[in-house]
């Protein structure tokens, strides 16, 4: 199932209905021209106070919209340390893990389309085969590091592997310290960078069979809010961007299965979707927690501050989601 159709309605009330300079040009058009905003209205409705509730609701979208705006930006403002930066995308180097394939090769052909140098690092090879080499030595130091690579099993605690936990704590988050201890001394050089982690949904609800992947995408949030600290309370280094990405179910062949499954009915974003948001986080040069689709962030982002009953709730109607029956 495809999340656009809403998510269009969702974004175009945000960025229409939210925004105080429209809502605002329409209440003045009402006090300035009453007669033709009532004339209007009278399409809609034949009420005689249809203009002053037109009034009020635009009064309630007025101080809604400044509120919107007003938290967006101080918000914007805190994750970047309240200094900007500038960016030669000439210049940068953007490393990609698990680049290979699914939305990691996504992303490298958008980079690479706008001509930005990519480098892939990924345990298979890509479809479509390019030149090895030693990146800091051959290529140059990365200023875009983005932690891609991820994989899930799909089984209940008793019934994984040992080795397979072993091997997604491996790649979901062992990885990510591996590559920023390579990698960051130089940000921190320079105070230029960006670090992307992609995290999901499952950072913030854990389903039954999927205990290990969410335990690593809780760790994935908790590596990018330390990273951010550490940055500009250790190293002083306040101009190293820092975004984190959580995706719901994506539509590769890892949920095959699942998308097969009567009554499944969750959200469900197509590869591209994904690897856009992240692009243009990226080309944005600026620090940001970005929840896909972005109607949900209201819901996750206040999940864990609800009462245990409510959570609850949330978590069991998950709960057969990942069954095999």
């Amino acid at each position: 199932m495809s999340s656009f159709p809403l998510e269009r309605v969702v974004v175009a009330f945000r960025e229409i209905f939210l925004q105080p300079v429209f809502t605002g040009a329409l209440f003045l058009a009402s006090i300035k021209r009453p007669q033709q905003i009532e004339k209007s209205l009278g399409y809609i409705t034949q009420k005689s106070t249809a203009l002053s509730t037109f009034q009020t609701g635009l009064k309630i979208l007025i101080g809604l919209g400044t509120i919107y705006r007003a938290n967006n930006y101080l918000s914007n403002r805190a994750l970047n340390n309240y200094v900007r930066d500038t960016w030669n995308w000439k210049k940068e180097i953007v490393l990609i893990t698990g680049g290979s394939s699914g939305i990691g090769e996504l992303m490298v052909q958008k980079f690479a389309k706008l001509s930005i140098k990519v480098v892939v690092v990924d345990v298979k090879p890509p479809n479509k085969p390019f030149p090895r080499a030693k990146i800091q030595q051959e290529i140059g130091h990365p200023t875009v590091l983005i932690n891609n690579a991820g994989i899930g099993a799909g089984m209940t605690i008793l019934d994984e592997p040992i080795e397979t936990v072993h091997q997604t704590f491996n790649v979901n988050i062992i990885a990510h310290f591996n590559l920023i201890k390579e990698f960051l001394p130089h940000m921190i050089e320079t105070d230029h960078g960006h670090v992307v982690t992609v995290a999901s949904v499952a950072s913030f609800i854990t389903l039954a069979s999927n205990v290990d992947y969410s335990c690593t995408k809780a760790a994935a949030l908790a590596f990018h809010e330390g990273l951010a600290q550490e940055l500009k309370h250790r190293y002083s280094a306040r101009r190293v961007r820092t975004s984190v990405i959580h995706p719901t179910w994506i539509r590769t062949p890892l949920i095959d299965e699942l998308l097969r499954k009567p009554g499944f009915n969750d959200i469900v974003l197509e590869p591209g979707t994904v690897a856009d948001a992240i692009v243009e986080q990226v080309l944005r040069g600026e620090s940001a927690q970005i929840i896909l689709p972005g109607r949900l962030s209201g819901l996750l982002s206040t999940l864990r501050g609800l009462p245990s009953w409510l959570q609850e709730g949330v978590r069991n109607s998950k709960g057969k989601t990942l069954s095999r029956v």
